[in-house]
Formats: C-alpha cells, sequence, structure tokens
C-alpha cells in the first residue's frame, strides 16, 4: 500500500495535489501538517477533497517542531474526522516549552482511539556538538514509546553506523509506515531511482526485498523534496510520480 505525502507537493495548493495523486494513480494520501499550510488543518475541507476525489487520507504525519498538546489534540480530532489510520509524530524538539504530551497524550489517544499513534525517526544532530536537537529519538526509544514507529530513509545517516536494513530490524514488529525516498550524502529525499537505471543510492531494493520476504503489511509514503518532482512542470511531476509507482511494484509489490 503506497501513500503520497504531500510534502512532495507542498508549492500547490491542497485541492491540486489531490487532483495530482490522483491522476498518477495513486489511491491515497498522507497529509503532511504544517504551520505555513492553513487549509492542511481544516479537517471538513480535507474531507470534502477526500469524497470528491475518492481518495482517502490513510496518515497524517504532524509538524517536526513547536508541538505541545493542544495541537497534538488538533491533530487527532483532524485524524478522527477523515478516519485516518495513522498518525505520526517526532520526538519532542529541543525548543519545544512543552514535552509532556509525548510520553502522557499520546499514550492516551492510543488508548482512546482507532488511531495508530506512530513515532518517527529524525536525523541524529547535535547543538553545539552536545545537545541533541530531538530528546529521546534513538531507535530503540522511538520504538518503545507506543510501541508503533515510522522509518524516514531519508533520516538514516550512513556515516553514523546506522544503515536502512539495520534500522529496519530495529524497528520491526514496531514499523507501520515507511517514508521512502532516496540519500546521497548529505542529498535527502531525492526519488528513489535517483542514480539512474532505476538503481538507488541507498539498497532500496535490497530493503525492499527484506521487507516482502517478512510479510510487511502496512504503509509505504513516497516523501520527496518537490523539487524532485520537477513541480513547475505538471507532465514532468506526472512522470515522476508515475514512474516511482512501477518502481514500487517492481522491487517490492510484484517480487517474488
Amino acid at each position: 500500500m503506497i501513500l503520497l505525502s504531500t510534502s512532495s507537493l507542498n508549492w500547490y495548493w491542497l485541492h491540486r495535489i489531490f487532483k495530482f495523486a490522483h491522476k498518477a494513480w495513486f489511491d491515497w494520501l498522507d497529509i503532511s501538517l504544517s504551520k505555513l499550510h492553513f487549509d492542511y488543518w481544516d479537517e471538513d475541507y480535507i474531507k470534502e477533497l477526500s469524497d470528491s476525489f475518492n481518495m482517502p487520507v490513510l496518515s497524517i504525519t504532524a509538524p517536526p517542531i513547536w508541538m505541545n498538546q493542544k495541537k497534538a489534540e488538533s491533530i487527532i480530532k483532524i485524524a478522527l474526522k477523515l478516519w485516518t489510520q495513522i498518525v505520526t509524530f517526532s520526538p519532542p524538539h529541543f525548543r519545544d516549552k512543552e514535552t509532556s504530551w509525548f510520553n502522557k497524550y499520546l499514550l492516551k489517544a492510543k488508548r482512546d482511539t482507532h488511531i495508530t499513534i506512530a513515532i518517527q525517526n529524525v536525523e541524529p544532530k547535535f547543538l553545539f556538538f552536545i545537545i541533541p536537537e530531538y530528546k529521546n529519538s534513538t531507535l530503540s526509544e522511538i520504538k518503545e514509546i507506543t510501541w508503533s514507529s515510522s522509518l524516514d530513509l531519508s533520516n538514516i545517516e550512513p556515516s553514523s553506523g546506522m544503515d536502512i536494513l539495520k534500522a529496519q530490524k530495529i524497528l520491526w514488529g514496531s514499523l507501520k509506515n515507511i517514508f521512502l525516498s532516496d540519500r546521497q550524502g548529505v542529498r535527502v529525499w531525492l526519488l528513489p531511482w535517483w542514480a539512474g537505471w532505476g538503481i538507488s543510492y541507498l539498497p532500496l531494493e535490497s530493503f525492499f526485498m527484506k521487507l516482502k520476504t517478512t510479510w510487511y503489511n502496512w504503509f509505504i509514503t513516497l516523501k520527496v523534496k518537490p523539487s524532485e518532482l520537477w513541480v513547475w512542470t505538471e507532465e514532468k511531476i506526472l512522470q515522476n510520480l508515475e514512474y516511482t509507482l512501477s518502481y514500487y511494484k517492481k522491487h517490492f509489490l510484484n517480487y517474488k
């Protein structure tokens, strides 16, 4: 099951994103919330678009910074209205003044709703080389918060000694969503086949084979930079989205 993250097309209004996804034969969306996009927080408007395009919003991704309990409650409200299946949060950022929501409220939301509450990995970064940018953010820690996790492949820093196959092994059993992209050094959220000839910089082909042979049946969400899709040209957007779908089908869906 492959979804399209709205962050991949966030230079467009939400209606246009639904239209692009529909034309490119994506069946589901992930709404990546941002304080810069007011319409993303309007559950009635999103529901109207979802019904109009017959495209369920199966996933919502919370902003990675400036979170608090009030915002978390608003996100869960949106998810309930849309019958979203999974909501992904990031660990608390060091600038967040309120962090109790991360442990207390998320567990309450998990207990009181039908929604899967997942915590995603973040790239390990440090302020002044000492203070971690995000708290409680190791793979083992994010796994244990709600026992559901999301894996952003571009947030895996190979030079740290971690790779996507190791990350998948650590998170296995809790893994509910994979944000699909390619990475080369500091260049992140690239198209999965960026290296050319349908081959990735990361070992994505091996990663997909591992997922398939271990019966992974949760979500895979395409999340790339808008510039990767050539968002200034509609024809190129559709071409890149359709090619990514074929890559996903070849290396995962139809792999035997």
